[in-house]
């Protein structure tokens, strides 16, 4: 114990910052001992989603910049199915030695309330590191609606209750979610219809078939810029670099609308505290630095840096967000 406030007076832990795992875990002898070789062996770092996709370019991110700082070799193995549960259970369910780690997503904080069971527990199996990258959405709109602000679409969504359609890459996504916060917080509904995957849901509103949508940055861009979709709002909290003159959803009417696409790592619970923040202070470095930053924007995303105490708060207020609107809906996984 006195090492640990020892440790809190020279700012480089606080026990505000402790991960999610029970403070009499933290504090075992396991997660004192100090570890000044690490890492001296491949880091495994899964992914739970295919290859090729958003999630497992991000991991390659993060596996570049500590093989690069460390001279160790990170393996990047993407284990997809079951909304990312699949990746998580083999971390949580790790050897908590800094040696298997996660690169988790957005479903992370909504399948404790969109499944019935997980074979985890997301706020206790895990240790939070950092959360490094983050997109938001667009809220577009094909050319044939007639509205060309986030009010004019309320009020039109309002005059035709369920005849505005909306759609998305599947229940529980991002994009789904996107259009069911919207629907709660403006009183209105938008008729969801997902897709298996936001390429064809991107196809069908370039087509007309639906109303609305709410894309990422990258695949809505070049049609927005042509003019073959129209883009009434930015789902984050702060203006697209790429759009600048599209305002925020919250900023337009409704006030703390907030759905980010994002990209952090977890640890299994029992790490030592030390090897959490050596894993969170060189990649916050590394995201400061041009290279790495340039990665990240060249998938369309920004860096993030923070603290684990402030992912860990994050993590948090994601579950509870999601799992309020999730229980409003009554969405389950498919």
């Amino acid at each position: 114990m006195n090492r640990i406030l020892c440790w809190a007076r020279r700012g480089l832990w606080a026990i505000a910052a402790l991960p999610w795992a029970t403070f009499a875990q933290s504090t075992s002898p396991g997660a004192v001992q100090s570890y000044p070789a690490y890492p001296v062996k491949p880091i495994r770092l899964v992914v739970g989603f295919a290859g090729g996709g958003a999630a497992e370019i991000a991991a390659r991110i993060v596996g570049q910049v500590y093989s690069e700082r460390w001279g160790q070799q990170v393996i990047i193995d993407p284990r997809p199915g079951a909304g990312g549960n699949i990746a998580s259970e083999i971390v949580a369910k790790a050897p908590p030695d800094g040696y298997t780690l996660l690169t988790c997503a957005f479903a992370f904080t909504v399948n404790p309330s969109l499944f019935s069971k997980l074979p985890f527990d997301a706020q206790k199996d895990f240790a939070p590191v950092s959360l490094f990258a983050y997109t938001a959405n667009f809220l577009t709109v094909h050319p044939s609606v007639p509205a060309r602000t986030l009010k004019e679409f309320i009020a039109l969504a309002k005059a035709k209750p369920g005849q505005l359609t909306f759609g998305s890459a599947g229940n529980g996504t991002a994009s789904h979610l996107a259009g069911e916060l919207m629907n709660s917080m403006a009183g209105i509904k938008l008729l969801h219809i997902p897709y298996k995957g936001s390429g064809l849901a991107h196809t069908d509103l370039l087509g007309g078939h639906i109303s609305s949508a709410f894309p990422g940055v990258a695949i809505s861009l070049p049609h927005i810029r042509a003019g073959r979709l129209r883009a009434l709002g930015v789902t984050g909290l702060k203006r697209a670099e790429s759009l600048p003159e599209v305002p925020t959803i919250s900023e337009s009417g409704l006030p703390g609308f907030e759905v980010i696409s994002w990209y952090g790592l977890l640890a299994p619970a029992a790490i030592p505290v030390d090897i959490v923040q050596r894993l969170n202070s060189e990649l916050n470095r590394a995201l400061k630095e041009a290279g790495s930053a340039e990665r990240v924007k060249a998938m369309g995303m920004d860096t993030l840096h923070g603290t684990p105490a402030e992912f860990d708060s994050f993590l948090r207020r994601e579950i509870a967000k999601w799992g309020k609107v999730i229980r409003e809906v009554g969405v389950r996984a498919n």
